[in-house]
């Protein structure tokens, strides 16, 4: 083994530690810069994973607020679209198409029930439906209408079986014919007159926030007004086509209704009806007796005496002139005619009407004619029919009679 010098030894360990410490040194750096690198780069992602968040959110946001300014650009065309009709079978198409596809996208169901002044019901009236086969089984509502018909107030729901205000079991019982998890629903109010409710639900729970109850709220406002007209109007054009008195139809009505079902029976050989006219035997009498308020008695007693007893028929009845009336009985040739005719005259024979404290009884005479036996013109049957009730009256009233086919 060879000989080291001493200080030669002494520098190379010397050497050796220096190299060691500076190592070490550069070590120890390295593993401390990367332990800040990676501090860097932990901060660096979780602040790069909330900007992504909040551009995300951004995102969201920008598409609610085009998706918004959308639907309330659409006001104007919604406002045209309502307005254009003014029966209440177009407002309320319109209503639930512009419903179903702005707020739900054509998803879930929209429904609309219309409020009957007279009994205080609901009515369904119109539906629009994803799922076309999907059944409606609550015609008058279910608790959800009823809760916006109580509190006259707009309702979301997110979770119908996490909503407290609602009876899980009932909901169970209505959700097992039409799966029901999320709604929204806002009553149709028009200068505070309740109209009905428009309503939008989804199997889906979540499917509907608040700015979506809050455009559903906006299309009732408008809606409201344009269903108050298509009210209005539908009450002026029944009072143009019924008699005041009796409310039966007017002679103008009549006509026009049997003009278009001879026009119909021309294009088709299955197509038979027949037509009666009524006249109050000695009506003048009445008058002459009681008063002309009497007269107008036994007119309304009459008129309800025949509605009744065609209630089932399909009849169209109408105050033809003074004491006369007309009567379409669709699918009836004469003899059935003639035979229902007299039980009619029976029946009107043996009604007690009362007049300033007096029973009396009335009798009418019945003319028979009928389509396309005796004539297949509207205006011909008429003069037929009417020929026909002269006849009965010449041969002695309170008949029947049938002019003879020719």
């Amino acid at each position: 083994m060879p000989h080291i010098d001493p200080p030669l030894l002494s520098t190379l360990v010397i050497f050796f530690l220096i190299n060691i410490l500076i190592a070490y040194y550069l070590l120890h750096r390295y593993f401390k810069r990367k332990h800040y690198l990676q501090i860097k780069i932990q901060d660096l992602r979780e602040k790069i994973n909330i900007l992504n968040t909040e551009n995300a959110k951004e995102n969201k946001n920008e598409v609610a607020l085009e998706e918004k300014i959308r639907r309330y650009n659409k006001l104007k065309e919604i406002i045209e679209e309502i307005g254009q009709g003014l029966d209440l079978e177009s407002i309320g198409d319109s209503l639930t198409d512009i419903a179903f596809s702005l707020i739900a996208g054509d998803k879930g169901t929209c429904i609309l029930y219309l409020l009957d002044n007279q009994t205080q019901k609901l009515n369904l009236f119109k539906t629009k439906k994803e799922d076309r086969n999907s059944t409606i089984k609550a015609k008058e509502g279910d608790i959800f209408d009823f809760w916006v018909l109580r509190h006259t107030s707009p309702l979301l729901i997110e979770d119908i079986r996490k909503d407290f205000r609602f009876d899980l079991e009932k909901i169970e019982t209505q959700a097992y014919t039409r799966p029901i998890s999320s709604l929204i629903s806002s009553p149709l109010i028009s200068e505070h007159e309740f109209l009905g409710i428009l309503r939008l639900d989804n199997s889906l729970p979540g499917f509907y926030s608040q700015d979506d109850l809050r455009f559903l709220v906006t299309i009732n406002d408008l809606g409201a007004v344009a269903l108050e007209n298509g009210e209005l109007f539908q009450r002026t054009k029944d009072l143009a086509i019924h008699d005041e008195l009796t409310s039966l139809y007017t002679k103008g009505y009549f006509l026009e209704a049997l003009r278009e079902k001879c026009n119909r029976g021309a294009l088709s050989q299955d197509i038979t009806f027949s037509v009666l006219m009524l006249d109050i035997d000695y009506f003048k009498n009445y008058n002459d007796k009681f008063g002309h308020t009497s007269g107008d008695i036994v007119l309304k007693n009459l008129s309800r005496n025949i509605t009744e007893f065609f209630k089932e028929a399909n009849a169209v009845i109408s105050r033809f002139g003074g004491e006369e009336f007309c009567i379409i009985l669709p699918s009836l040739n004469k003899n059935k005619a003639c035979k229902i005719a007299d039980e009619l005259r029976e029946r009107i024979e043996k009604t007690k009407i009362i007049l300033r404290k007096q029973e009396t009884h009335i009798t009418v005479s019945i003319g028979v004619a009928s389509f396309p036996a005796d004539s297949s013109d509207s205006h011909e049957l008429i003069l037929k029919v009417d020929k026909a009730m002269y006849a009965a009256k010449q041969k002695g009233r309170n008949r029947v009679c049938a002019i003879l086919s020719s």
